[in-house]
């Protein structure tokens, strides 16, 4: 094989503030279950993000700053010793493997959460549950009446951000990204459907921003804000998400935090064709990573190469690829030189546990190996058959 295109720059080096990128492409946060049911990180998942060091950057699955914020079960958390313990052990994994840094997904699931995965009462800007299902370890059950934030829940949740930031640099990640996308907590104060607040957190998009800001200031203080890194889905309805507003909005939280000398603005799902890419591109001054909208349910035969393009002509510095990156830990290999494409085992992805589609995927290594063992068994075989053996 050979590369089919090497002026793309999408395989060139890139410097994200302080640190050194390999590449331009970014394994995007993917919650796979496969932690301990505290909440732990195991030598299986230092095994799998080992496999997919050659990413420029890893953005480590979404991680819970404290136990009210819990989403599924056997999702990873940041807030205790044994919780650090777990990610050193992937942090040290994927730089044995030779890898570049890492960031560490913080997410607190506010309304999307059960009492059955956290054993509290979810907590959420106002009480309005979320309108579908929440896994258990039981099953499926509907979604609980979440309680209404205090403003002391809203101050102690701030501060669990900071810690948890803390805690991740403590495990060996290079920084952290606040998760305020995909209809979690943030994203729940930022849409006007699931904060029906009227104090200072509600009402107003002043309001309505005001908690996203004060969690990246908390947790710029904490460690920096070279080492932070920002995630947001406009228009995406997720975990019934309306963002009515998001026009106003995003430019408005988008100019909130701009100066703030912020690592990265990672937007989910991103549509270079929608107006507010453009506008967000136009004014935001550091670095962009964009995740291309892809299908649900497959993986493009060019493993989302062609997405990945219009973006950075759009203006992307970065481009983010979740689903190719699952399927494939070689994927920037498998991108630059036009090699095939491995499909994601859908039955596998979240909740099955064990080896079998986490880091069972075969690489073009493994695959080269396999065809010559097998071109030498038919050899020998061929030779037995001429023998008369």
């Amino acid at each position: 094989m050979t590369d089919t295109a090497p002026t793309s720059r999408l395989f060139t080096p890139y410097r994200l503030g302080p640190f050194g990128l390999a590449n331009r492409l970014v394994m995007a946060p993917m919650t796979r279950n496969r932690a301990t049911a505290d909440g732990s990180a195991t030598p299986l998942m230092a095994a799998y993000y080992a496999q997919r060091a050659s990413a420029g950057l890893i953005i480590a699955e979404a991680s819970t700053p404290n136990a009210v914020g819990q989403t599924y079960p056997n999702i990873t958390a940041i807030h205790t010793d044994a919780h650090v313990a777990g990610w050193r052990q992937v942090t040290q994994a994927v730089d044995a493997a030779g890898g570049g840094p890492m960031f560490l997904q913080i997410q607190h699931g506010g309304r999307i959460g059960h009492p059955d995965n956290s054993g509290l009462t979810p907590l959420a800007p106002s009480p309005i549950p979320l309108p579908e299902t929440i896994h258990t370890p039981s099953g499926r059950q509907s979604a609980v009446v979440p309680r209404e934030m205090t403003l002391e829940d809203i101050r102690n949740t701030v501060g669990d951000f900071a810690a948890a930031a803390r805690r991740a640099i403590d495990a060996g990640f290079a920084g952290v990204e606040v998760h305020s996308a995909n209809g979690y907590l943030l994203h729940q104060f930022l849409a006007p459907n699931t904060n029906r607040r009227t104090d200072a957190y509600g009402g107003s998009v002043a309001n309505r921003i005001r908690f996203v800001v004060e969690v990246v200031n908390a947790v710029s203080e904490a460690i920096g804000p070279e080492r932070i890194g920002l995630r947001i889905s406009p228009g995406i309805t997720f975990n019934g998400i309306a963002d009515a507003d998001a026009d106003i909005l995003y430019p408005a939280l988008v100019a909130a935090v701009a100066d703030k000398g912020l690592a990265y603005l990672h937007i989910a799902f991103a549509d270079p064709d929608q107006q507010l890419f453009p506008h967000i591109r136009a004014n935001w001054p550091g670095t962009l990573i964009a995740n291309p909208v892809l299908p649900l349910d497959q993986i493009p035969a060019d493993g989302g190469r062609n997405a990945a393009e219009r973006l950075r002509a759009a203006g992307a510095d970065l481009i983010a690829l979740g689903r190719p990156f699952l399927a494939n830990p070689d994927l920037v290999e498998r991108l630059r030189t036009g090699a095939p494409i491995n499909p994601v085992r859908d039955n596998y992805v979240t909740f099955a546990g064990g080896r079998a589609g986490y880091t069972d995927y075969p690489t073009l290594q493994s695959i080269r190996q396999e065809t010559a063992i097998g071109a030498q068994d038919n050899s020998f075989a061929t030779a037995d058959r001429r023998a008369g053996r």
